[in-house]
């Protein structure tokens, strides 16, 4: 499978689609500017539209109607965005959608699962001409009265894509009937809109069948139902950087978007990762079964556990013994286009076979008890759809009856229901109505996140009273009948949305979307907040908690995701939570590269179950911290057995800030009993200037009678009169001495900086710490690092003439006797180690090297001090060795 050639198919398939859709638009008199009115030369049966051509432009017959129907769709979206915006949003609708059935029948026909057994976009024979054109007759297609002779007809004129064009729409009504939720309503607007040819080389047919190997498509010739996955994340590719280009103009994510800004695919040896070590786990440890097993090459297998460990294990596998497999569910809630329902799928039918069902009855079975899907995105959830029900087939086929429940959803909004409707439900189920729509009010906002106050129980007593409004057989009035017809589709929708998020799980899987707080838009920031206080940072920490609420007792969730939650400090009550009320089973930690070099992620599996002293197995697939490799090597790395490390979770306690960090040595965990860096010293953040162009130069470029470099208090520097003073910025690695090039506007004790900052933020008042940080120790001697580096922690000794900056942090020590003696910890590998241990990024935090443990030793003091001061003479040497120094005297050569 080449993705390079997908991609670009991908993204040029929904340029070409766009352009072609909304040429056809304003052929019916619809633009992005306005709608135009019919001219007066109309009649009831065909409207003319003047769109700039010689002629106007005539529509007849059914497609006025269709017309109409666009026009509402467009002004029903514009009461939510201006014109243009809505207008865009109904392209795009209507773009996707082709595309999506294009794809479909694609690999329908390739596979041969066609009702009719006829290729509809190509030929068996490899002929240009599409099958269905050659004998439309044979494609078993509805043909009204006299269609079939108009049909002669065009191909005795050559007519032959007008034919195509024809005959594609029928193909797709067709197919409605046996999938209806990607092909329901084709004689909408959208097949107004489609322009289709299969002669045209630039055309979307075309470039269908000739840029994509046809093998990519069949699963008997190694292709998989994945290539759907990649042809829907790559159609969003485009979509994708002008949400991330809206971002860094400070506009927010809005719910149209947050598919194309927050979803990724997730690499095929990771869901089978996280569907063999959870669903698989679940059965084989209640059905013990070896042969099973060995197909899943990424299984990973238990650790020797400790005897009061197998008793707790013991008593959980009783129960799982206990599941048929028609009593287990499984969910990805954040399902994309069904990537890890399909694999999820083949992992089922193997635990059917094993316990003796027919793959037939299995493939049935699966669909009705087993799999459940949710997304926000509508184009998403159809392929997802599509894929479950294309996995069934593979095993069935006679699945595609039309009649076979497939449990894969989009969410649905309650915000435009008609609440009078309610009143046909009876005082006694209006209010539970009530609460199912305040709880999807805005629901693709928030997607699976959301929190249903509405009981199993309760939502099956609404189904049966919806049943008994569809079968009466006297609504009263129109006014009744429509109620009774909005309830048995829209309310019958999100009763359906209801019970797939209130029941509980055996195993729940996915990759959620990713999306920082910062870029949430106001009603998911807030929605979150409240909900979810511990996870707030990122919708895919959040998900860490939705997803775990969704799980049954003892059952499992499974994920890949950012690893910011195993270390940053905002997210320490939830690891409070993971580590106190469940169990790390396993987990993998790839590190950058799976989904792009600035994107570090981790898999794991947990158990709903706190099992004390449970000794989880963890796989550490990189070498250094930030190193970048492709998802290949990653995945050569876990089969070939690289980084394991079994750890009891239980010990992550010990670690200030409880970090996940499985890795750590018994001799590190042991030293964080001792007293802390905290405990010897202060570790503060600098100023911010609030304007570092205004205030900030290099030495060099200021008038020296304006500096002075050697004040050693804020009074002395008052005193002196001077402008500018020695400030310390950080910049790159270097240990013990250096980095020091730059001044800062302190004048009278930085008047022009104060100011600036009270004007900014005057809610301030006289109180300026948020930004003039810590001032009561600048011109101290002191210990500095470098906040943010992409190598190593190294410190650096600054004498007391240093004001510093909030990328500079500082220790200062309770006894300046012992600066040196802490010099010499921090910057030796030893620090490192810690501080991989409590925050294994790029960035070193002051609250992290506050937690580094430090023994004191008088006996070692003085042999530790002289190497120390060593040291620093020795880079302070090499420091003024260079013209930069401000103690730059002579060229070391010279």
């Amino acid at each position: 499978m080449n993705k390079a050639t997908i991609r670009n198919f991908a993204v040029w398939a929904r340029n070409k689609l766009m352009t072609d859709i909304s040429y056809h638009a304003g052929l019916c008199g619809i633009t992005k500017n306005n709608i135009l009115k019919a001219l007066p030369q109309s009649t009831k049966d065909v409207e003319f539209y003047d769109v700039g051509t010689a002629e106007p432009y005539a529509i007849y017959g059914e497609e006025i109607r269709q017309r109409k129907s666009l026009v509402d769709a467009i002004c029903k979206k514009g009461k939510e965005a201006d014109y243009e915006t809505a207008y865009g949003r109904v392209m795009e609708e209507v773009a996707y959608t082709w595309f999506n059935r294009l794809i479909a029948i694609r690999f329908m026909e390739v596979n041969d699962y066609l009702p009719a057994h006829i290729r509809v976009l190509s030929s068996e024979n490899g002929k240009q001409e599409p099958d269905i054109v050659t004998t439309p007759f044979d494609a078993e297609l509805f043909f009204a009265e006299g269609e079939q002779q108009e049909i002669i007809q065009m191909k005795n004129d050559n007519k032959l894509d007008e034919l195509f064009r024809i005959l594609f729409i029928k193909q797709c009504r067709e197919l409605s009937r046996i999938l209806p939720r990607l092909f329901e309503g084709t004689n909408d607007y959208t097949e107004l809109l489609l322009s289709l040819s299969f002669i045209d080389r630039e055309g979307v047919v075309y470039h269908l069948i000739h840029d994509i190997p046809e093998d990519d498509f069949n699963v008997e010739k190694g292709g998989q139902v994945e290539i759907i996955g990649w042809l829907y994340q790559y159609y969003n590719a485009e979509l994708k950087d002008e949400t991330f280009a809206l971002l860094k103009n400070n506009v927010k994510v809005t719910k149209e978007r947050i598919p194309s800004a927050t979803q990724l695919f997730t690499p095929d040896w990771i869901v089978r990762y996280m569907v063999e070590n959870s669903l698989g786990r679940l059965w084989v440890e209640g059905h013990p079964n070896a042969m099973l097993k060995s197909g899943w090459k990424y299984y990973l297998e238990e650790a020797e556990q400790e005897a009061r460990v197998k008793e707790d294990l013991e008593q959980i596998r009783s129960e799982y013994a206990k599941l048929n497999p028609e009593d287990i569910r499984v969910i990805d809630p954040c399902m994309g286009s069904g990537h890890i329902l399909v694999y999820a799928f083949d992992v089922l039918m193997q635990i059917y076979v094993s316990a003796g069902y027919t793959k037939r009855d299995a493939a049935k079975s699966i669909l009705e008890h087993n799999l459940f899907g949710l997304d926000i995105d509508d184009r998403a959830a159809q392929l997802a759809y599509f894929a479950v029900m294309m996995k069934a087939r593979q095993y069935n086929r006679r699945i595609l009856d039309g009649e076979t429940n497939c449990n894969v959803y989009a969410i649905k909004e309650s915000n435009s229901f008609d609440r009078e409707a309610l009143v046909k439900l009876g005082d006694d189920l209006r209010p539970v109505a009530e609460r199912l729509l305040d709880a999807f009010a805005d629901a693709k906002e928030y997607g699976s996140i959301i929190t249903v106050d509405v009981t199993l129980e309760e939502l099956d007593s609404l189904d049966k009273r919806l049943d008994d409004v569809d079968k009466m057989s006297d609504y009263g009035n129109l006014l009744d009948m429509m109620y009774a017809g909005i309830l048995c589709t829209e309310l019958d929708d999100l009763i359906k949305q209801a019970c797939v998020m209130v029941q509980k799980y055996d195993a729940v899987i996915t990759n959620p979307p990713y999306m920082g707080a910062g870029n949430m838009n106001d009603k998911l920031s807030a929605y979150i907040k409240k909900k979810y206080p511990d996870s707030k940072s990122d919708i895919s920490t959040v998900l860490m908690e939705a997803c775990l609420s969704m799980s049954k007792q003892s059952g499992y969730m499974a994920m890949i995701n950012i690893p910011v939650w195993m270390f940053l400090s905002s997210y320490e009550k939830l690891r409070e939570k993971l580590v106190t009320s469940n169990t790390f089973i396993s987990l993998i930690h790839p590190g950058r590269g799976i989904f792009g070099s600035d994107f570090g992620t981790v898999a794991f599996v947990i158990g709903k179950k706190h099992i004390q002293y449970y000794a989880g197995t963890y796989r550490r697939l990189f070498d250094k911290q930030g190193d970048v490799e492709p998802n290949e090597i990653r995945e050569k790395a876990f089969l070939e057995g690289k980084g394991i490390y079994i750890k009891q979770q239980d010990d992550y306690k010990g670690i200030p800030g409880k970090p996940i960090a499985y890795w750590i040595s018994d001799a590190l965990l042991k030293a964080f009993s001792e007293k802390k860096a905290k405990d010897y010293g202060r570790q503060c953040l600098g100023m911010r200037t609030g304007d570092n162009e205004r205030f900030l130069r290099t030495w060099q470029e200021v008038n020296y009678q304006d500096v002075e470099l050697f004040c050693h208090s804020r009074e002395q520097a008052m005193d002196s009169g001077k402008k500018w003073f020695p400030y310390n910025k950080g910049g790159e690695f270097r240990k013990w001495y250096g980095n020091l090039w730059n001044v800062v506007n302190w004048f009278n004790d930085g008047e022009e900086i104060k100011t600036l900052v009270r004007k900014v933020y005057p809610q301030l008042g006289d109180n300026l710490g948020w930004k003039i940080s810590n001032e009561d120790k600048y011109f101290h001697k002191g210990i500095a690092w470098s906040r943010i580096s992409s190598s190593f922690f190294g410190v650096r000794v600054c004498d007391d003439n240093i004001i510093f900056d909030t990328n500079a942090p500082m220790m200062f020590s309770n006894d300046e006797l012992y600066l040196d003696y802490f010099a010499g910890l921090l910057t030796s590998k030893v620090a490192t180690e810690f501080l991989k241990v409590i925050n294994p990024t790029i960035s070193f935090q002051v609250g992290d090297v506050a937690e580094i443990p430090i023994i004191v030793d008088d006996l070692k003091k003085e042999k530790i001090d002289n190497l120390v001061e060593e040291n620093i003479a020795l880079s302070r040497t090499d420091w003024d060795s260079n013209e930069i120094s401000w103690n730059f005297k002579k060229h070391p050569l010279v």
